[in-house]
Protein backbone atom coordinates (compact mmCIF):
# COMPACT_ATOMS: atom_id res chain seq x y z
CA UNK A 1 0.00 0.00 0.00
CA UNK A 2 1.52 3.11 -1.02
CA UNK A 3 1.01 7.08 -0.60
CA UNK A 4 -1.45 8.47 -2.11
CA UNK A 5 -0.86 10.37 -5.14
CA UNK A 6 -2.60 13.79 -6.25
CA UNK A 7 -4.36 12.14 -9.28
CA UNK A 8 -6.24 9.57 -7.10
CA UNK A 9 -7.18 12.65 -4.42
CA UNK A 10 -10.09 15.50 -4.85
CA UNK A 11 -9.71 18.33 -2.68
CA UNK A 12 -12.55 20.01 -0.57
CA UNK A 13 -13.56 21.53 2.61
CA UNK A 14 -16.58 21.22 4.98
CA UNK A 15 -17.13 23.02 8.29
CA UNK A 16 -15.24 22.92 11.67
CA UNK A 17 -15.47 23.93 14.47
CA UNK A 18 -15.90 27.61 13.48
CA UNK A 19 -13.06 29.49 15.11
CA UNK A 20 -12.41 32.49 17.62
CA UNK A 21 -13.14 35.66 17.59
CA UNK A 22 -11.10 36.77 14.51
CA UNK A 23 -10.52 33.83 12.85
CA UNK A 24 -12.78 30.92 11.32
CA UNK A 25 -12.15 26.66 11.12
CA UNK A 26 -12.91 24.36 8.07
CA UNK A 27 -11.62 21.23 7.21
CA UNK A 28 -9.64 21.14 3.96
CA UNK A 29 -10.93 17.34 3.06
CA UNK A 30 -8.54 14.91 0.53
CA UNK A 31 -10.75 12.17 -0.66
CA UNK A 32 -9.76 8.90 -2.13
CA UNK A 33 -10.83 8.60 -5.85
CA UNK A 34 -8.75 6.66 -7.02
CA UNK A 35 -9.52 2.16 -7.15
CA UNK A 36 -6.96 1.46 -4.33
CA UNK A 37 -6.47 1.88 -0.92
CA UNK A 38 -3.80 4.42 0.01
CA UNK A 39 -2.13 6.17 2.47
CA UNK A 40 -1.60 10.00 3.98
CA UNK A 41 0.59 10.84 6.80
CA UNK A 42 1.40 14.41 8.07
CA UNK A 43 0.32 18.66 6.77
CA UNK A 44 -0.83 19.38 3.59
CA UNK A 45 0.48 22.17 1.89
CA UNK A 46 -2.04 25.24 1.69
CA UNK A 47 -1.50 28.74 0.60
CA UNK A 48 -4.63 31.06 -1.22
CA UNK A 49 -4.23 31.82 -5.10
CA UNK A 50 -5.53 34.41 -7.40
CA UNK A 51 -5.05 36.53 -10.39
CA UNK A 52 -7.48 33.79 -12.42
CA UNK A 53 -3.86 31.62 -12.83
CA UNK A 54 -3.05 29.89 -9.38
CA UNK A 55 -0.37 32.62 -8.23
CA UNK A 56 0.07 32.08 -4.59
CA UNK A 57 -0.81 35.17 -2.84
CA UNK A 58 0.59 36.12 0.81
CA UNK A 59 2.54 33.68 3.16
CA UNK A 60 1.71 30.03 2.96
CA UNK A 61 0.37 28.34 5.73
CA UNK A 62 2.62 27.60 8.97
CA UNK A 63 2.54 23.99 9.87
CA UNK A 64 0.99 23.17 13.57
CA UNK A 65 3.28 20.59 14.55
CA UNK A 66 2.20 20.02 17.74
CA UNK A 67 -1.16 18.41 16.23
CA UNK A 68 -1.48 14.66 15.79
CA UNK A 69 -0.31 12.93 12.56
CA UNK A 70 -0.92 9.39 12.50
CA UNK A 71 -0.69 7.96 9.10
CA UNK A 72 -4.27 8.03 8.02
CA UNK A 73 -5.22 4.55 5.84
CA UNK A 74 -7.82 5.40 2.82
CA UNK A 75 -10.23 3.20 1.18
CA UNK A 76 -11.66 4.04 -2.08
CA UNK A 77 -13.97 6.89 -0.95
CA UNK A 78 -12.83 7.26 2.02
CA UNK A 79 -12.01 11.14 3.36
CA UNK A 80 -8.76 12.30 5.45
CA UNK A 81 -9.47 16.01 6.60
CA UNK A 82 -6.90 18.56 7.87
CA UNK A 83 -8.05 21.38 10.34
CA UNK A 84 -7.26 24.70 8.47
CA UNK A 85 -7.27 28.05 10.56
CA UNK A 86 -8.16 31.12 8.50
CA UNK A 87 -7.19 34.85 10.35
CA UNK A 88 -9.52 37.48 9.26
CA UNK A 89 -7.30 39.89 7.06
CA UNK A 90 -9.49 42.71 8.34
CA UNK A 91 -7.32 41.93 11.79
CA UNK A 92 -4.39 43.15 10.25
CA UNK A 93 -4.08 47.25 8.78
CA UNK A 94 -4.56 47.82 5.17
CA UNK A 95 -0.85 48.70 4.75
CA UNK A 96 0.67 45.48 6.18
CA UNK A 97 -1.86 43.11 4.70
CA UNK A 98 -2.18 44.78 0.90
CA UNK A 99 -6.07 42.91 0.77
CA UNK A 100 -7.43 40.79 -1.86
CA UNK A 101 -10.03 38.44 -2.94
CA UNK A 102 -8.74 35.14 -4.14
CA UNK A 103 -9.55 32.77 -6.04
CA UNK A 104 -9.46 29.75 -3.57
CA UNK A 105 -6.96 27.18 -2.27
CA UNK A 106 -4.05 25.74 -3.55
CA UNK A 107 -3.21 22.11 -1.46
CA UNK A 108 -0.09 19.76 -1.97
CA UNK A 109 -0.67 16.69 -0.60
CA UNK A 110 2.04 15.62 1.66
CA UNK A 111 4.81 14.58 0.12
CA UNK A 112 3.27 15.56 -3.29
CA UNK A 113 4.94 18.16 -5.85
CA UNK A 114 1.32 17.88 -7.41
CA UNK A 115 -1.33 20.48 -6.33
CA UNK A 116 -4.87 20.71 -6.11
CA UNK A 117 -7.61 23.51 -6.36
CA UNK A 118 -10.46 24.52 -4.16
CA UNK A 119 -12.10 27.07 -5.29
CA UNK A 120 -13.43 29.19 -2.40
CA UNK A 121 -13.97 33.10 -3.05
CA UNK A 122 -15.47 33.74 0.05
CA UNK A 123 -12.13 35.07 2.34
CA UNK A 124 -9.75 37.73 1.85
CA UNK A 125 -5.96 37.00 1.69
CA UNK A 126 -2.90 39.30 2.22
CA UNK A 127 -0.59 39.78 -0.65
CA UNK A 128 1.81 40.73 2.03
CA UNK A 129 3.44 37.42 3.03
CA UNK A 130 4.12 39.21 6.75
CA UNK A 131 0.67 39.01 7.66
CA UNK A 132 0.22 34.76 8.30
CA UNK A 133 -3.13 34.09 7.73
CA UNK A 134 -3.32 30.17 7.39
CA UNK A 135 -2.26 27.76 9.95
CA UNK A 136 -3.06 23.97 9.01
CA UNK A 137 -2.96 20.82 11.25
CA UNK A 138 -2.26 17.14 10.06
CA UNK A 139 -4.33 14.86 7.98
CA UNK A 140 -6.54 12.83 10.04
CA UNK A 141 -9.32 9.96 9.34
CA UNK A 142 -12.92 11.90 8.55
CA UNK A 143 -14.74 12.12 12.19
CA UNK A 144 -11.64 12.31 13.62
CA UNK A 145 -10.44 15.90 13.93
CA UNK A 146 -10.71 18.02 17.09
CA UNK A 147 -10.97 21.24 15.39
Amino acid sequence: MGRCAASSLAAGEEPGSGGAAGSTIFHITLKNTGSKTCTLQGWPGVSFVGNGNGTQIGAAATQEKSSPHPTVTLRPGQIAVAPLKVVRAENYSKADCDPVTPDGYRIYPPGSKQSLFIKDEGNTACRSTDAALLSVQALVPQGQATS
